[in-house]
């Protein structure tokens, strides 16, 4: 498929995914509104056939059915970026780390992890979602709170009932 660009819009349980690739890897995944999207449209070409392994592992993910991806990624950054993007493949699924966890495992310091989570082309497959304030708030998410606790429920994450429970001050 050469170096061109593809993409796809595929229906999901926390909205619509535009997905991107070269052809050969996966590129970006972007969630519906993302400023991204409409350059990607006008450059690339609609064509479901790149995504067919990628649409069905996330398929299997949100219907619960599948806790990692085996997709070749090919999502362009920093080494600094990469070697945070290869930490937040380790997390495992239903579990959450904060930025300073994931700070001290890459040698680095929470900010810069941080934007390096921000900077995450691939959401979802790479689960920066797991990723979380020290004092368990959810923080920071390109996709949206919304949609950080949506995929953080799904995995049933340990920390799913406290982060979630509504407060005493707001309940009805």
């Amino acid at each position: 498929m050469g170096n061109s660009c593809y993409w796809h819009v595929m229906e999901s349980p926390v909205g619509a995914l535009l997905l991107v690739s070269d052809g050969r890897s996966l590129q970006r995944i972007v969630f519906q509104g993302a400023a991204a999207r409409g350059a990607v449209l006008a450059e690339g070409t609609e064509d479901q056939r790149p995504f067919g392994p990628t649409i069905a592992q996330l398929r299997e993910y949100f219907a619960g059915e599948r806790r990692s991806f085996d997709r070749c990624l090919g999502a362009a950054g920093t080494a600094f970026q990469q070697t945070v993007w290869r930490e937040l493949q380790r997390i495992p699924y239903g579990t959450t780390i904060s930025y300073g966890e994931l700070a001290r495992r890459t040698g680095s310091v929470a900010r810069a992890v941080g934007a390096a989570n921000g900077a995450n082309p691939l959401p979802v497959i790479v689960p920066c979602h797991r990723v979380i304030g020290a004092d368990g708030s959810l923080t920071g998410f390109g996709g949206g709170l919304a949609i950080k606790r949506m995929l953080l429920e799904l995995e049933g994450a340990d920390c799913a009932t406290d982060l979630f429970s509504p407060r005493p001050d707001r309940a009805a």
